[in-house]
């Protein structure tokens, strides 16, 4: 009897010891965010992940299985509802004992107004139109503003609200790690250390990366080219890229005959280099709009569609993105 209680005893002390340690049930609704909570939690626990695989969050749809993660969530991280509306109505419903982390509020994060029409040619050198916060210093770019005044035959868009594209300026990548690391610590302070040494090892990683895709692109950066859908201004502004135009106005709505020849008609003009489509969109519409012109076609993943969900598809992510402007914008040489 006495072994058998010593026994339960032990076993009700391992238990506890086991439930202090618990970490959070965390969710995350994007791969490029989820790559940096996933990094600010390994040896820890690995967070959920909303949109998987190449699905993209402007089209996304829930799953039953995506709603009972968030009812089992104590914290959840989406970068906002200008990019996830998707979840507006399930963190209203679902999400409710949950810690629910807008990242593009991140104290830090810069971020940058939606922009009007489909190509970008009136360029005003002026800060007017970011919204910048502590730590970031847009002043040495080129393009810190593009007035888009919508042409005709543009497709009328409600663009009020920011890009929410943010992580593709390693400087915002940075700023949500910090507030990822604090939201954490807060949530289970038991793994404190933890999350403190991977976010100073993050950060380090991300300035790496940073000087890396600056060196790559620093021979091919003033040349010009045409995006699926204007989802790059971080991207463009952090490393000077000459973006000068998008073939959508919103990745939701597919161009119609009309601003695709307007498109086409322009390129010329504007002596872009390369049309880059994305993994999520049909290429046919590159093709369209580059056929009879000596553009060359490559193809951009901001999102990660193509990329394995984990602590390194950050890294992936923007080392792919660079890959793919050096290796098109390149062959011009």
């Amino acid at each position: 009897m006495k072994t058998s209680l010593a026994a339960l005893f032990a076993t009700a002390s391992v238990f506890a010891a086991s439930s202090a340690l618990a970490a959070p049930e965390v969710v995350v609704s994007v791969k490029p965010i989820h790559s940096l909570v996933a990094a600010v939690m390994e040896g820890v626990a690995v967070p959920k992940l909303i949109v998987e695989g190449a699905a993209s969050p402007h089209t996304f749809t829930m799953k039953p299985s995506n709603a009972r993660s968030l009812e089992k969530a104590d914290v959840i991280f989406w970068v906002g509802e200008n990019l996830e509306t998707f979840l507006e109505k399930p963190l209203d419903a679902l999400g409710k004992k949950a810690t629910v982390v807008a990242l593009s509020e991140a104290p830090g994060v810069a971020k940058l107004k939606l922009r009007e029409g489909g190509t970008f040619e009136s360029h005003d050198h002026s800060d007017e139109g970011h919204d910048d916060h502590a730590g970031h210093d847009h002043a040495k770019h080129d393009h810190d503003k593009h007035d888009h005044a919508t042409e005709a035959g543009h497709d009328d868009h409600d663009h009020e609200g920011f890009d929410m594209h943010l992580w593709l300026d390693p400087s915002n990548a940075k700023a949500m790690v910090k507030d990822i690391q604090a939201r954490l610590i807060k949530a289970d302070p038991e793994h404190v250390a933890i999350y403190n040494r991977n976010a100073v090892e993050l950060e380090k990683k991300i300035d790496a990366l940073d000087q890396e895709i600056r060196s790559a692109l620093a021979p091919v950066k003033a040349k010009p080219l045409l995006v699926f859908h204007d989802a790059y201004q971080y991207f463009e502004h952090h490393y000077d890229i000459n973006v000068v135009g998008s073939i959508t106005v919103s990745p939701e709505t597919v161009p119609g005959a009309e601003r695709l020849s307007e498109i086409h008609k322009k390129l010329a003009s504007l002596n872009a280099v390369c049309v880059f489509a994305e993994p999520q969109f049909q290429p046919k519409l590159i093709d369209v709009v580059t056929a009879g012109t000596k553009a060359k076609s490559g193809t951009l993943d901001p999102e990660g569609a193509t990329l394995k969900e984990g602590p390194e598809l950050y890294f992936s992510l923007m080392r792919s993105m660079a890959k793919s402007l050096v290796d098109c914008l390149g062959k011009d040489a």
